[in-house]
């Protein structure tokens, strides 16, 4: 199993020009770790919908590789996104579970299944071309970079530990720089940066 920053840490160094997408659990320790223009924090806003966020970036910015982490509580919630994601064909898009079997962020509730659910058996199901698991960080550090080099759509579970991160908010008291603009203006800002860099 592995530690939230042992996933974060590796992946800042391997995501390159990634548009990075988090949530939940993720959001601040992925904060802590970067601050590219390329980070959205989907927090402070309706629970599950990160993973079709980041199905929408993707197909609007098909050459550049689009990042989801996205909470097991929340991808239960939007299971059917799984096969939106596999028809739209969105080849460079890669979606993470950072699976620490809790609703972290609201008391670390068990969420349904806890132990029995096997996430990327169902991404395999509805056709994701590329699935793997995780509970070991010298594996996960070994094979990521490959991992991020493939055509996808890519779906990762990553056994992380539960901690204690509570509840999400923004604005300018908030620790890590994604977390101080509103909602609004971090998607404005992140599409300003796509528009800039012209990666179509």
């Amino acid at each position: 199993m592995l530690s939230k920053e042992e996933l974060v840490r590796s992946l800042v160094a391997a995501r390159r020009n990634a548009v990075v997408v988090t949530t939940m659990s993720i959001v601040r320790t992925w904060g802590r770790y970067s601050n590219s223009d390329l980070d959205f924090a989907s927090a402070d806003s309706a629970m599950g919908h990160s993973a079709d966020l980041a199905l929408g970036i993707a197909l609007a910015q098909p050459k550049r590789k689009v990042i989801c982490l996205n909470g097991d509580g929340s991808m239960l919630m939007t299971l059917g996104s799984l096969a939106t994601i596999v028809e739209a064909r969105a080849e460079n898009l890669i979606l993470l579970i950072v699976q620490n079997e809790t609703f972290e962020i609201t008391g670390n509730q068990p969420i349904p299944a806890a132990n029995r659910i096997d996430f990327s058996m169902l991404a395999r199901g509805v056709g994701f071309k590329n699935c793997y698991n995780f509970d070991d960080v010298q594996r996960y550090e070994q094979t990521l970079d490959s991992i991020l080099k493939q055509k996808g759509p890519t779906f990762l579970t990553v056994k992380v530990e539960s901690g204690n991160e509570g509840p999400l908010s923004r604005g300018s008291t908030q620790e890590v720089a994604y977390l101080k603009p509103s909602l609004a203006e971090s998607a404005h800002q992140l599409r300003e940066t796509l528009l800039a860099e012209r990666c179509f």
